[in-house]
């Protein structure tokens, strides 16, 4: 990309999420590792990761609406600042309460101990949904797709450093000095955005969002994208087949490894995650991204239900590696269709719901099967009896029983990714993205924009090179909102004048056009 002023901010961006993902994903895993070698229970992990998904299901649309009232940069603040607490909170507890009181599940420290760092780990949630409306902000739109693999390309080298050093920490160092270290780490994400500067007007109040949970707003510009509530309804399906991989992987892993050496298996398995994301900001995502995520989805159905087949460990972790690699494509490809069909001034809303939904699928599978795996499938498996029926497809091991459910979880996700090519909202969907206006944000940057030092007249800042640099950023062929008839116009309003910033875009824009002209 060109270097641009709009551009360094998001570089910079980028970077500080990579230092509080990998904060909150350590000391996640970290918990997830040290529970489970402790208890040496299935059941313990799949609460504490459908808790996990359960918080992010309560507070996402909050999130959403907090992100469009807000400067980006105001709310990635906040998010530190929240995380850093709760953290700094969970090591008093750890310091106050001996472990034995820590590790009882049927007591109330283990509950308000874990319950405090996943609390601290979901405020990121908020990061991560103002960092998809940042990518609206300072990319153009016939960049977004590949920027959107460069924010998948960070979260997959946070994932691959957090699964060593998760691992070597619980091992070498125990749960006090993890969490000292996610404290201090959590701190330096804080201060390192202070010297960050967002080319980024004030929001305007939404007057028909008066509350912090504005459901009605996010509704509505769902409603305005034919197809847009399906495309969220099928990934909170997925995501409701995600869960048994999330309420299981460990477990599984745990069996074929000590936590030192499953630490370093997920950080070879998580480089699927670098190289996918790597592959769509090379390549992009195509001109129909939800074709490419209907065949991401069937291909990630097909290896969940053949990379437990037998407990091999070169199968898992080689599975668990493709699978990873096809993540942020299916992430990549969700965002970056929001991100064309919804408003700029509403997208914090909507990818808020879309959070809300998809996180809730999560918990309902992980709190049923894991309990369901602990007393029925697992001892069934270990039977005479399962061994005879199922043997013959997952041969000999200690968690056939988490296999035969992995198969048929990824068999139903190959059926209804098959199944949804044939759907109307499909088609429509892809006929929307298509024919959908391109959204410049950034021609109202300008207004308010404290960080540049703004003077207030069309986007001008008080810093004449950081202006040219976010003109240079933005697409300037044409003025947003412009030429779109039917379902496109519905769906798409022109920012600016939808906040009552100026009487006409086009008006407010000729001058910018001109001086990137020149």
């Amino acid at each position: 990309m060109e270097r641009t002023a709009a551009q360094r901010a998001f570089a910079n961006v980028l970077v500080n999420t990579l230092i509080a993902n990998v904060t909150t994903s350590f000391l996640w895993f970290a918990l997830t590792f040290w529970v489970y070698i402790e208890t040496q229970s299935v059941l313990a992990t799949g609460i504490i990761g459908g808790a996990y998904m359960l918080f992010i299901a309560f507070f996402a649309m909050i999130f959403g609406t907090i992100v469009d009232r807000h400067r980006k940069h105001t709310v990635m603040l906040l998010s530190s600042v929240i995380s850093a607490a709760a953290f700094l909170v969970a090591g008093m507890l750890y310091v106050w309460q001996p472990e034995s009181a820590l590790l009882d599940l049927g007591g109330p420290w283990f509950w308000i101990f874990s319950l405090v760092i996943l609390f601290g780990g979901v405020i990121e949630q908020l990061r991560n949904i103002a960092l998809s409306t940042t990518v609206t902000l300072l990319i153009p739109e016939e960049r977004r797709a590949n920027a959107n693999g460069l924010v998948g390309t960070v979260q997959g080298l946070a994932f691959l450093v957090t699964s060593v050093f998760s691992g070597l920490s619980i091992g070498f160092l125990g749960m006090g000095w993890t969490l000292g270290i996610a404290i201090v780490a959590m701190v330096l994400t804080f201060v390192h955005l202070l010297f960050i500067r967002i080319p980024e007007g004030t929001p305007t109040p939404d007057p028909d969002a008066p509350s912090a949970l504005d459901f009605r707003g996010s509704v509505a510009a769902i409603r305005l994208a034919p197809g847009l509530f399906a495309l969220i309804v099928f990934s909170t399906f997925n995501n409701l087949i995600g869960g048994v991989y999330m309420a299981l992987m460990d477990p599984y892993g745990l069996t074929l490894f000590d936590a030192q050496m499953w630490g370093f298996a997920l950080a070879f398995s998580s480089t699927g995650f670098i190289i996918g994301g790597a592959l769509v900001a090379k390549f992009g995502l195509g001109a129909k991204p939800m074709r490419t995520l209907l065949l991401v989805v069937i291909a990630m159905g097909l290896l969940g239900s053949i990379f437990m087949l037998r407990e091999w460990w070169p199968l898992y972790v080689l599975g668990m590696w493709v699978y990873m690699a096809l993540v942020p494509p299916a992430e990549a490809a969700e965002q970056t269709v929001i991100q064309k069909v919804v408003r700029y001034d509403r997208q914090g809303r909507v990818f808020g719901v879309a959070a809300a939904m998809e996180a809730a699928a999560a918990p309902i599978t992980a709190f049923l099967i894991a309990p369901i795996a602990e007393f029925l499938i697992i001892p069934y498996m270990d039977s005479s009896a399962g061994q005879r029926q199922w043997g013959w497809l997952l041969g000999e091991g200690d968690a056939r029983g988490i296999a035969l459910i992995c198969l048929f979880a990824g068999l139903i996700m190959v059926v209804v990714g098959g199944l949804a090519f044939f759907t109307k909202s499909y088609r429509k969907l892809t006929d929307l993205y298509a024919n959908a206006p391109e959204q410049n944000p950034q021609a109202d940057a300008g207004e308010g924009a404290a960080d540049a030092g703004a003077t207030g007249d069309a986007g001008v800042t008080g810093d004449a090179g950081a202006a040219a640099d976010a003109e240079r950023a933005a697409p300037v062929g044409e003025a947003p909102g412009a030429g779109t008839a039917g379902s496109a116009g519905e769906a798409l309003v022109d920012p600016v004048s939808a906040r009552g910033g100026r009487a006409s875009a086009e008006e407010a824009t000729s001058a910018e056009r001109d001086r990137a002209a020149e």
